[in-house]
């Protein structure tokens, strides 16, 4: 064999490992994105205040969406969003961190956040009583889940997965639920 050959074999060796390190360093962000998907979810909505919607802050803080990061890694949440599809009206996490395993409730009204409860600190309702979708993005605004509810074969949006959680199964009702 001549050195030229062994030399050629040596770089065709390298390219190829080097080639494979690049994928292997491509892999975590790809999954660290799936991560998102799969793990932090929409998982309760109380859309429909109890009681009369009076516009006090007290019904304002009774219409709210429960966030749940599934995982056993804490997720940072700076930079996501919470939008009411609709009308567009959007909640931005600022400075928060949603532990393993546990639930963040996001109030419509006026409030003080702690670790278990956000509020979006608004004067007026956000979600619809009887058809509407809330969608969370992470902060490159990529999509992670969204609820709709409202009545079965009621099309009222053209592009929407009408009725149906990320699963394929049917959301509707006051204070869905649809944790596994």
């Amino acid at each position: 064999m001549t050195s030229s050959s062994v030399t050629a074999r040596r770089l065709a060796a390298a390219a190829l490992a080097a080639g494979a390190l690049v994928g292997a360093a491509a892999l975590p962000a790809t999954a660290a994105d799936r991560s998102y998907r799969e793990n932090v979810e929409i998982s309760r909505v109380q859309y429909d205040s109890p009681g009369w919607d009076n516009g006090s802050n007290r019904s304002l803080n009774n219409e709210w969406v429960e966030i749940t990061n599934n995982s056993r890694h804490r997720v940072n949440l700076d930079g996501w969003r919470l939008t009411e599809d609709r009308r567009g009206i959007t909640y931005t996490f600022r400075r928060f961190v949603l532990g393993g395993h546990e639930t963040v409730r996001v109030h419509t009204g006026v409030g003080r956040d702690t670790a278990d409860d956000l509020f979006q600190d608004r004067r007026d309702y956000v979600w619809d009583n009887r058809r509407d979708t809330a969608t969370l993005r992470n902060d490159e605004r990529r999509f992670v889940d969204s609820v709709t509810w409202g009545p079965r074969g009621q099309r009222w949006d053209d592009n929407r997965d009408h009725g149906r959680d990320h699963q394929g199964r049917d959301h509707h009702g006051r204070g869905h639920d649809h944790r596994r």
